[in-house]
C-alpha cells in the first residue's frame, strides 16, 4: 500500500460510460484524493507514477454481496482475510451479508464492521437483517440500524415464509432505506434439492431444485412490493423463466432491481458431472439455456448487477458427499478474471463495468465515483488482456471452496485507489 499526495496515471483507457472521457486513453493526475486534471499527455510531477501496457481505468469495482463470516469463528473467513481478498480482487467497496454468527441485527454489529474497516483501503457497506436473527418472525430495529449506518436490509439467503413480515418491512423501510434485498424462492417447491432439476439431476441421481421455486418467490415478492408501493432488490436470479417475468415487470413498472451471481454465469449444471462440491451453490447452477438468458438479461438491462456472492467455507464443509456438502462458493480474488473470460465474446466491457461498478452503487443509492476532473478519486486500474490462473496458495482468503482455481482467467486488477491509498496488485 502506498499513500501519496500526488499520483499520475499514464495512458490509461477510461471505461466509464457516464464520463466524458469514456473510451479515451488519458493521463490522469490526482492530488489529495481528487482528480485534478485529465488530458492526452500531462507534464506534471507526481510522487507516484503508474504506467503499464494495456492499462484501463474504471470507477472502483463494487461487490454488492459478500460474506466475511465476521462475526463468527474465523475458521472459513474473518474480516481481515475477507477484506484482503476483496482488495486483491480489485474491489474498492463491498456490501456485507448479514448472515453471520451472530446475525447483523443490532446497532453494535453495524458499528463493529465499520470499525474493522477504518484503516483498510476498502469501503464496507453492512446489509443488516430486517428480521431479528433472520428468523422471519419479528422486524429488527430497522431505524436504529439505519441510523448506525446500515446500507440497506437483507434476509441473507434464507427463505422468508412470513410474507406478512416482508410486507411490513417494505412498508416500514420505504421512507428511509434503499430497496430491501431478498433471495426469493418457495421453500416447499425447493424442498431438499441440491442442484437444478432437469436432465442432469436425473442422470446424476441427485434431488433437483426446479426453477419454479424461484419463479413463485419472485412473483409473490413483486406483488407484495407493488402493494407496499415500494421497490425490492432480487438476489441471485438464476432461471430463464424468472428473467422473462422480470422483463415483463420492467415494462410495467421500475420498482425493482436484480442481480446474478458469478457462478451462474461461468458454470452450468453440466459441470457437476464429477460431483464437485465447490459447485454446490444456491441458487443452483442451471442449464445452458438458463445461463444464456441471464447473459441476455444483463445485456438488455433486465438484470443490472453481477455479484461474487462470496460464501467462504472451511474444507470440512465441502469434503463430503455432494448431498451433505454446504451450499456456497468463494470467489472474490478470481471474480473479474473468471467473469471477463466468460463474457468477453458476449458483452461489451463497458456494460460489464456498469454491472460491477455503477449499478451496485445505484442499488444502495450511493454516489458513483466517475472519472471526471474535480471528482473524488476511487477507481480500479486493470488489464483486461492479462491471462493467468490462481492456486490456493495465491489467495488472501481463508476459504477452501473457490471453484475458479487453476482455471484459465482473463483480466486482472493491477491497482486500486480508495481513501487516498494506492494498492498495487
Amino acid at each position: 500500500m502506498t499513500e501519496a499526495q500526488t499520483i499520475l496515471i499514464k495512458q490509461a483507457k477510461v471505461i466509464d460510460p457516464q464520463s466524458t472521457h469514456h473510451l479515451n486513453v488519458c493521463d490522469i493526475f490526482i492530488e489529495n484524493d481528487q482528480i485534478k486534471a485529465i488530458g492526452d499527455s500531462l507534464n506534471i510531477q507526481a510522487e507516484l507514477v503508474i504506467e503499464q501496457t494495456g492499462l484501463h481505468i474504471s470507477p472502483g469495482w463494487f461487490d454488492l454481496r459478500a460474506n466475511f463470516r465476521d462475526p463468527g469463528t474465523g475458521d472459513a473467513e474473518d474480516f481481515n482475510s475477507g477484506a484482503s481478498a476483496a482488495i486483491a480482487g480489485g474491489f474498492t467497496g463491498v456490501g456485507l451479508s448479514p448472515e453471520t454468527d451472530p446475525v447483523i441485527d443490532r446497532k453494535s454489529d453495524v458499528e463493529y464492521l465499520y470499525k474493522c474497516a477504518e484503516e483498510l483501503p476498502l469501503h464496507v457497506y453492512p446489509l443488516a437483517a430486517f428480521s431479528q436473527k433472520l428468523a422471519g418472525q419479528e422486524l429488527s430495529e430497522m431505524w436504529d440500524l439505519h441510523e448506525a449506518g446500515a446500507a440497506s436490509f437483507s434476509h441473507g439467503q434464507r427463505n422468508l415464509k412470513n410474507t406478512a413480515l416482508l410486507k411490513l418491512a417494505l412498508l416500514y423501510g420505504r421512507e428511509f432505506a434503499p430497496h430491501l434485498h431478498l433471495q426469493a424462492f418457495d421453500a416447499n417447491i425447493r424442498g431438499n434439492g441440491v442442484m437444478h432439476e432437469g436432465a442432469q439431476s436425473t442422470w446424476l441421481g441427485l434431488k433437483g431444485i426446479p426453477a419454479l421455486a424461484e419463479e413463485l418467490g419472485v412473483l409473490q415478492a413483486l406483488h407484495i412490493a407493488d402493494y407496499a408501493e415500494t421497490g425490492i432488490h432480487f438476489q441471485g436470479i438464476s432461471a430463464a423463466s424468472t428473467v422473462a417475468i422480470l422483463k415483463e415487470a420492467r415494462a410495467l413498472k421500475d420498482r425493482f432491481s436484480a442481480d446474478v451471481n458469478l457462478a451462474n454465469l461461468v458454470f452450468t449444471d453440466e459441470d457437476l458431472q464429477e460431483y464437485n462440491t465447490n459447485l454446490k451453490v444456491y441458487p443452483p447452477l442451471r442449464s445452458k439455456g438458463d445461463q444464456e438468458a441471464l447473459i441476455r438479461g444483463l445485456a438488455e438491462g433486465t438484470l443490472e448487477v453481477i455479484t461474487s456472492n462470496h460464501e467462504p467455507h472451511e474444507l470440512e464443509a465441502k469434503r463430503c458427499e455432494f448431498e451433505q456438502a454446504a451450499f456456497g462458493a468463494a470467489g472474490l480474488e478470481t471474480f473479474f478474471g473468471a467473469l471477463w473470460k466468460r463474457l468477453e465474446s458476449e458483452m461489451e466491457l463497458s456494460r460489464v463495468i456498469e454491472c460491477i461498478a455503477h449499478n451496485p452503487r445505484k442499488v444502495l443509492a450511493l454516489d458513483i465515483p466517475h472519472i471526471e476532473e474535480g471528482t473524488y478519486a476511487e477507481f480500479t486500474l486493470f488489464n483486461p488482456h492479462k491471462e493467468y490462473s490462481l492456486s490456493q496458495q495465491d489467495l488472501e482468503s481463508k476459504a477452501a471452496n473457490n471453484p475458479y482455481l487453476n482455471l484459465p482467467l482473463k483480466g486482472k486488477a493491477v491497482a486500486t485507489l480508495v481513501k487516498g491509498t494506492v494498492v498495487l496488485l
